[in-house]
C-alpha cells in the first residue's frame, strides 16, 4: 500500500489515559463531554514561544495529499468545517450509499467496501504525498489491524479525560512492534511518531 514518496498516516490527539475523545460524542459536542481539551495545542498561537504546535500543523497540513475518516466524525465535524479537514479529497468510510459531496477546497467520498478500499483510493488521489487517517478511533483501529498503517503520529496532551473513546481499543491479539523516529514538546502537548515496524 506505501510508495516511496507517501506513507499511510495514522494521527490524533489523544489524553494521557488513552482517550481520543470524551464521552457522548454528538453534533453540539463534536469531541464529546470534555474532549475539545485535546485539541486546544492546535489553537495556542502565541502561547507557544518555541512555534513547536505551529511548525507540527504546519507540517502535517503540508504533507497530506489525501484524508480518510470515519462516518460520524464526518457527521459530527463537516458543520464546523464547513469544507474538507484539509484542503485535499477525503474518503469517509461509511456503510451508507452516498453520492460524492464536493465542498470549497476538495471533495468527500463515501467509501462502503472497507478501510482497504478507502486508503487504496486515498493513495491515489494524494498522488506522492501521505494519506492522512484523521479521525476517529475505529478508523484509526481499523487501519492498523489491517497492518495498512505505515505511521503513527499522537499527540499527547497532558489531561486525564477518565472516560471517552480509547484510541487503541480493538486492536486484537497480535503484537504490533513500533519504533519511536520523533519526540517533541510543548508546554501543551508531546508530539510523538513512531514507524510501524514489519
Amino acid at each position: 500500500m506505501t510508495n516511496s514518496t507517501g506513507s499511510i498516516v495514522v494521527s490524533l490527539s489523544m489524553s494521557l489515559d488513552g482517550f481520543s475523545a470524551g464521552p457522548d460524542v454528538a453534533v453540539e459536542r463534536p469531541m464529546g463531554e470534555g474532549g475539545e481539551r485535546l485539541h486546544e495545542w492546535l489553537f495556542q498561537g502565541d502561547a507557544d514561544p518555541s512555534g513547536v504546535d505551529t511548525r507540527v500543523a504546519q507540517e502535517l497540513s503540508a504533507v497530506t495529499g489525501a484524508v480518510v475518516l470515519g462516518r460520524r466524525t464526518f457527521d459530527v465535524g463537516v458543520g464546523l468545517w464547513q469544507d474538507t479537514p484539509f484542503p485535499v479529497p477525503s474518503f469517509v468510510l461509511t456503510h451508507e450509499v452516498r453520492e460524492q459531496q464536493q465542498m470549497k477546497s476538495a471533495a468527500f467520498t463515501f467509501v462502503t467496501d472497507g478501510i482497504g478500499s478507502a486508503l487504496r483510493q486515498a493513495r491515489a488521489a494524494a498522488v506522492d504525498k501521505d494519506v492522512l487517517v484523521m479521525g476517529g478511533a475505529r478508523t484509526a483501529q481499523q487501519a492498523i489491524a489491517a497492518g495498512l498503517a505505515d505511521e503513527i503520529q499522537i499527540q499527547l496532551v497532558p489531561v486525564l479525560l477518565g472516560s471517552g473513546v480509547r484510541l487503541f481499543d480493538q486492536l486484537g491479539t497480535e503484537h504490533i512492534e513500533l519504533e519511536r523516529t520523533r519526540v517533541l514538546g510543548s508546554p501543551h502537548v508531546t508530539h510523538l511518531r513512531f514507524r510501524v515496524r514489519r
